[in-house]
């Protein structure tokens, strides 16, 4: 196993993956997205957070802190919000059917 495969190797912890939801600050400190920013996205229907109660901190999901940095990269290199928003939902839907037809292919094997 090389260096690059040791930075990966949380992307392929998927019991890990599941169970990542951290909330808003959080998410802001590590993204460097701010919290208002976040809601907004949030009440534009970009992201989702994983509220199990109102009133309660927001917390969001690997899923969703991915939609987030990208959005934000696609912000940060002249798109507008809907743009972006609508270019990460394909790219999302894309990244989920080639995912599944790899899992497919796993299955078969």
């Amino acid at each position: 196993m090389n260096a690059n495969d040791n930075d990966l190797s949380a992307l392929l912890d998927f019991d890990l993956l599941k169970r990542l939801v951290v909330g808003i600050g959080e998410v802001s400190e590590i993204t460097g997205i701010p919290t208002r920013k976040i809601r907004y996205w949030e009440d534009k229907g970009a992201i989702q957070s994983e509220n199990e109660t109102e009133g309660s901190t927001r917390r969001y999901n690997y899923l969703n802190v991915k939609k987030m940095l990208l959005i934000q990269e696609m912000l940060d290199e002249g798109f507008t919000l809907d743009s972006a928003i609508k270019k990460v939902e394909k790219r999302m839907i894309a990244m989920d059917e080639a995912f599944k037809k790899l899992a497919d292919t796993l299955e078969d094997e």
